[in-house]
């Protein structure tokens, strides 16, 4: 609050004083806020005059408005036993508690002297101001409007009520009470129409809840002047970036590094420059943000807003080790920096460092009580900690006269930021509808996930499969090993071991072929959103047969929060054994396709992803064959903790029979995920 200022108006609370013509000087200067020669001329004076009441009244105020608020307090307090009481000394003395900012000790000082004297306008001006510093703001706003009774369209109290005003709406905000801030924002303009401040603190609250419209409307209003067009020019370009459109964001920002060549404002230039770098990391032309980053340390060497810079470009290029290095030398310059804060938090988060993330958040919230961007990052993380419970069917039939019915249920268990369980269960059923073959399965699995570091997890899945056909049954135990970690920014290495069932169908499922797969995954991304993917898997089965298998994907992402990505694919499966009477296993086959992915939300409840990809098949020395998959989903969010989800899937891919083979399968998944985790943080 700048309510510091407001007690100008208590200059000279005696205007008797001004008949004191020796004086009148001082009184000047005091007046026109020269408090270091005020201090000379009433120092001069009272060595002539050292019994002289209004002399020592003018010489404290010199002093605390000069800055030496401590002998400014002295000074007042010996006055009080000399004329204990003096409502102008009580004012006075009241009045440096709050120079020293010392606003517990003035409150309750206030407080009794309004009781004594209900109609000294300046001890009522006094108490409201107090209790803002106290950030009491509804009982402040109450005894500005009291002041202001006393002294309708007083300057100095429609000052106190603005700020009073704008600290209260800052308060509804943390509340997330965005109507009532609003409201109280722009009452404001009924004292000071178009107030500058208060139409900052009116778009800042349009980019809270999101009405980017709105936002921008208010930024026009701001902008009467070359300075302050800059300014809103600025606001526009985050309210832009907000509103997902980046090359408007851009736009906007290059045009103010252009006009804000003609100002000499250094501040200013520093939040342009600051706003454009910004634009270009939004935009993901980071090229062009390092070389501006690289001359802004150069000009301003590591200046909080430098060192914020170079955090998000890391945090976009996935460089989070910088980030941190960064966030944490701009929170050595200043512990309570929000940017420096959060941004520690999301770091730590995308390093894989939950606990520490969590801790990181609690700091953010102990600065800033109630953020909505931390509580939103807060709930994330809790989410991750939370139990869910998740039942899914589904059905699927192929044309070589298969149908499956089959229902899963999984239950996840996080025990810690660390260890998570999960339990499944299995109940799948086969039919041939021409040779009328039938099975069933029963798939029983517990699985344990375990972060052996930060980028570094096991995971672990064990149980039993059960299958039962026509009088025959057997028990197969399943096993399902990882080794997951990021090697290196933008990369994701797994290794991993499976032994499974194979249970597409009735007559595999009574052949009882286990197999057991030897895998490694890579995918490394680029921050120019190029990204390359290569599956290589060898796989032993209990027949006696052996499978290679090779799968990369080449793919660009063009867009981000609307996800869209473009890509080809290429597969190469070889059986060491041709058995194709009994399932797919050609001694070459390559599958080349291109393949489209998109995801993203109709609304905020309302999620969707679908998947296509063509391209063609060679099975041996058979011709060349077409070959489409297609995938959609669409979700819904059917209360805080409910989902669900449809989907549906088609293929041509050959996988049971050499070629002209087509698989289709839809389903339902259900999610409930529950109120609280088992482990707290």
């Amino acid at each position: 609050m700048k309510t510091k200022c407001i007690f100008l108006l208590l200059l000279l609370i005696g205007i008797p004083l001004l008949a004191q013509q020796p004086m009148a000087q001082g009184f000047r200067l005091l007046e026109s806020g020269q408090f270091s020669a005020a201090e000379t001329f009433f120092g001069s004076y009272l060595e002539l005059e050292p019994d002289s009441k209004t002399a020592k009244i003018c010489y404290g105020r010199a002093l605390g408005l000069n800055g030496e608020t401590e002998k400014a307090t002295l000074l007042f307090a010996k006055l009080l036993e000399t004329y204990p009481k003096d409502l102008e000394i009580q004012l006075n003395y009241n009045e440096s508690l709050l120079w020293d900012q010392d606003y517990e000790k003035a409150q309750p000082l206030y407080k009794s002297l309004v009781a004594e004297h209900p109609q000294s306008f300046a001890a009522i001006l006094g108490y409201a101001n107090t209790l803002s510093n106290l950030k009491e703001y509804k009982a402040a706003l109450d005894w500005a409007n009291r002041a202001l009774a006393l002294e309708p369209g007083n300057k100095n109290a429609l000052i106190s009520r603005k700020y009073i005003r704008l600290g209260l709406a800052n308060a509804q905000i943390a509340l997330q009470d965005y109507e009532s801030a609003q409201k109280l924002l722009e009452n404001i303009f009924t004292d000071f129409p178009e107030d500058k401040e208060t139409l900052l603190n009116l778009a800042s609250l349009h980019l809270i809840t999101k009405r980017i419209d709105h936002a921008k409307r208010t930024y026009a209003r701001y902008a009467t002047s070359p300075k302050d067009s800059i300014v809103a020019i600025n606001g526009m370009a985050l309210a832009e970036h907000l509103g997902g459109k980046e090359k408007e964001a851009l736009k906007l920002a290059s045009e103010a590094i252009k006009r804000i060549q003609t100002l000499d404002d250094d501040e200013l230039h520093e939040r342009t420059r600051e706003r454009y770098v910004q634009a270009l990391i939004w935009n993901r032309k980071f090229g062009k943000a390092r070389t501006q980053i690289d001359s802004l340390s150069v000009a301003h060497a590591d200046k909080p807003w430098v060192l914020a810079l170079n955090a998000t470009l890391g945090m976009y290029t996935g460089d989070f080790k910088l980030s941190l290095r960064k966030y944490g030398a701009l929170l050595l310059q200043n512990p309570i920096s929000f940017d420096g804060l959060l941004g520690k938090a999301n770091t730590l988060f995308a390093l894989d460092q939950t606990q520490k993330a969590y801790e990181a958040v609690e700091d953010v919230l102990l600065a800033y009580p109630g953020q909505k961007d931390a509580l939103a990052f807060k709930e994330k993380l809790k989410a991750q900690q939370r139990p869910s419970m998740e039942e899914q069917g589904s059905y699927s039939f192929d044309n070589g006269n298969n149908v499956a019915y089959a229902s899963t249920t999984r239950l996840r268990l996080p025990l810690s930021a660390k260890w998570k369980t999960t339990l499944s269960y299995q109940h799948r059923s086969t039919e041939n509808t021409m040779t009328l073959d039938r099975a069933q399965s029963h798939q029983l699995v517990a699985g344990l996930e375990y972060q052996l570091m930060p980028l570094v997890h096991v995971k672990t899945i064990a149980g039993l499969n059960h299958a039962h056909f026509a009088t025959q049954t057997y028990t197969q135990p399943m096993l399902d090993a990882r080794l997951q970690l990021r090697p290196y920014k933008l990369q994701n290495l797994e290794l991993g071991y499976q032994r499974e069932v194979q249970q597409f169908n009735a007559a595999l499922i009574e052949r009882e072929i286990a197999m057991q797969h030897y895998g490694l995954s890579y995918n490394v991304g680029t921050p120019f959103d190029l990204g390359w993917y290569t599956q290589l898997m060898h796989t032993e089965q209990s027949d006696a047969n052996t499978r290679e298998l090779l799968f990369t994907s080449l793919y660009y992402t063009v867009l981000h929060k609307q996800a869209l990505k473009f890509g080809i694919n290429y597969q190469y499966i070889s059986f060491a054994t041709q058995v194709p009477d009994i399932y797919f296993s050609p001694e070459s086959y390559h599958a080349g396709e291109v393949f489209a992915e998109a995801s993203g939300r109709f609304s905020k409840k309302t999620r969707y992803s679908a998947k296509i990809a063509g391209g063609i098949q060679k099975v041996e020395a058979s011709p060349n064959t077409p070959i489409f998959r297609a995938e959609v989903s669409f979700g819904h969010q059917l209360s805080k903790r409910f989902r669900g989800e449809f989907y549906g899937r088609y293929s041509n891919i050959a996988s049971a029979t050499a070629t002209g083979f087509e698989y289709t399968e839809v389903g339902l998944k259900l999610q409930l995920v529950l109120p609280h985790p088992i482990v707290k943080n």
